[in-house]
């Protein structure tokens, strides 16, 4: 029997390596296929010329190229591509913590109602730059901000005699959501025939993006990987229950706070940098969890990388499909419509 188990555990390393390995080889196929693709012809050989050249500095290396050429490689595709497995990389991860946290595979951010509050945020700012005169707000900072305002009082509604429980945070955040959303209905209906503006932005796009915003949102989003990764073992102990947790000696609220501030942080700045974008943090958790099970010493890991490259590969035909460019976040909800669906129909059959 223990060999058998044995033999069971080395099969299970070796998919999860297999599956690893295939998601690296596939993002970088995906990659430079997105750079690639775009209403300018420009060659995969010249796109991987001007990309090493620039890293290396070497400008000789794609001197020969069209210099409008090299910019919209440079300054508009690359940018756009990293953001976005950035992004969806965050987006996944930050799902799936949430739902090994809360041990219910209906959450995510927007449960937990974070990507209100930065939705919130960023409506606000939007409101203020087209009404006031001399008014510039960033609308970047303001998402973050009202992100983390929301994360704070979703925590303190919470919070039972100091204790914070799955249960509470769901509801309490539910709740927050709800009134948050209310906010920006209210806002749109005072801002009139500028609407648009609050709504291409709350619809979640990537147009647009430059290197800012891969500077801002990269370090932080790494960071927080780092760290859920780091606990992911005993984020593994967490779900047996609190009280098997603490008799293996694990600081449950402490480890619940650290992993709901990371999750909340990775949200807020991708929601920040790209508006909302639903589902990707709830559809790439359970296909790997189907895959792999949900040990998250692999499942975060794996989450990245797949996560990355479905908002990549969607962001790519969002822009490349029709003459005109949808916004990602509406070809993500629809894709990801459906998966709800079932996950919701199929919600008793625990995968925890």
């Amino acid at each position: 029997m223990e060999k058998n188990l044995a033999l069971k555990l080395k099969r299970k390393h070796y998919k999860e390596k297999i599956i690893g390995f295939g998601f690296v080889v596939l993002l970088i196929i995906t990659f430079f296929s997105s750079v690639n693709f775009g209403r300018a012809d420009i060659g995969a050989f010249d796109v991987v010329k001007i990309i090493f050249g620039k890293i290396t500095g070497k400008e000789e290396v794609y001197a020969s190229i069209k210099e409008s050429y090299s910019a919209i490689v440079w300054n508009i595709r690359l940018p756009r591509v990293l953001t976005a497995i950035i992004v969806g990389s965050g987006l996944a991860v930050s799902g799936a913590v949430f739902q090994s946290l809360l041990m219910n595979p209906l959450a995510d951010s927007y449960t937990m109602g974070v990507s209100s509050g930065a939705a919130f945020g960023a409506t606000i700012a939007i409101y203020i730059n087209i009404f006031l005169d001399g008014f510039n707000l960033s609308i970047t900072f303001c998402a973050f901000i009202g992100a983390f305002l929301t994360l704070g009082i979703v925590v303190a509604i919470a919070k039972v005699k100091g204790i914070l429980s799955s249960s509470n945070l769901i509801i309490a955040g539910i709740i927050v959501s709800s009134i948050l959303s209310a906010g920006i209905k209210f806002l749109k209906s005072l801002a009139g025939e500028n609407v648009s503006a609050i709504i291409n932005w709350l619809m979640g796009s990537l147009s647009a993006r430059s290197w800012e915003h891969v500077f801002i949102s990269f370090p932080i989003i790494i960071l927080c990987m780092i760290v859920c990764i780091y606990f992911s073992e005993d984020l593994n102990i967490l779900c047996l229950g609190d009280k098997e947790a603490k008799a293996l000696g694990i600081d449950t609220q402490n480890l619940r706070r650290i992993f709901l501030i990371c999750g909340s942080l990775i949200t807020a700045v991708c929601v920040s940098v790209s508006g909302i974008i639903s589902f990707i943090g709830l559809i790439v958790p359970h296909m790997l969890r189907f895959a792999i099970g949900s040990d998250n010493r692999t499942l975060i890991p794996l989450t990245a990388l797949l996560g990355g490259e479905l908002l990549l590969v969607a962001d790519t035909a969002a822009r490349t499909l029709m003459n005109i460019e949808i916004p990602v976040g509406v070809l993500t909800t629809l894709l990801g419509g459906p998966f709800f669906i079932y996950i919701f129909i199929t919600r008793n059959k625990s995968l925890y």
